[in-house]
C-alpha cells in the first residue's frame, strides 16, 4: 500500500501554476537605424578592448602571412575568438546601449555648440564679403538700383 506523506506544518500549500510572465523588453525606447549603429559601435569597440591582448597576439602572429596564417595562427585565433564570444553577450549589449544613452546629453549639447559656431562663422563671413542674407553682395544691389533709377 503506498503511503501519503503530508506536507510540513508551515511549508503552505504547493505554488500554484501561474500566468507566464512576459520578459521585460530589452529595448523600451526604439533608435533609428543610425543610433542602432553607433550602439552596436560602442558594443564592438568594448568587446574589442576586453580581448585587446588576444587580438594583438594574433595580428602579430598573422603579419606577413597569407594563407600560411590559417595554420600557423590557428592557437592565437582560436583564444581571440574564444575571448569574443565570451564577451560578446546581451549584457555587453545592454551595457553598451546604458553608456549610448548616458551619453545622449553630452551629444546634443556638442550638436547645439557646433551649430552656435556655424551661425557665428557664417555671419561673420557675410560681413567680411559685404553679403546680405541670400548672399548677394550688397553693393551690387546698390549699383542695380542706381541702374535701374539711372533708366528712368
Amino acid at each position: 500500500m503506498a503511503t501519503t506523506t503530508s506536507p510540513a506544518p508551515g511549508a503552505g500549500p504547493p505554488n500554484p501554476p501561474s500566468a507566464p510572465k512576459r520578459p521585460v523588453p530589452r529595448n523600451p525606447i526604439p533608435l533609428s537605424a543610425g543610433q542602432e549603429q553607433a550602439v552596436r559601435d560602442l558594443y564592438y569597440k568594448r568587446v574589442r578592448t576586453k580581448c585587446a591582448d588576444e587580438i594583438r597576439d594574433f595580428a602579430s602572429c598573422a603579419l606577413n602571412r597569407t594563407i600560411s596564417a590559417t595554420w600557423a595562427c590557428r592557437p592565437q585565433r582560436l583564444a581571440m575568438n574564444a575571448c569574443m564570444v565570451q564577451h560578446a553577450t546581451q549584457e555587453e549589449q545592454d551595457a553598451a546601449r546604458e553608456d549610448w544613452f548616458t551619453g545622449m546629453d553630452a551629444r546634443r549639447k556638442e550638436r547645439e555648440e557646433k551649430e552656435a559656431k556655424r551661425i557665428e562663422q557664417e555671419k561673420f563671413h557675410r560681413e567680411w564679403w559685404g553679403l546680405d542674407e541670400r548672399g548677394r553682395k550688397k553693393l551690387d544691389e546698390e549699383r542695380e538700383r542706381q541702374r535701374v533709377a539711372g533708366e528712368r
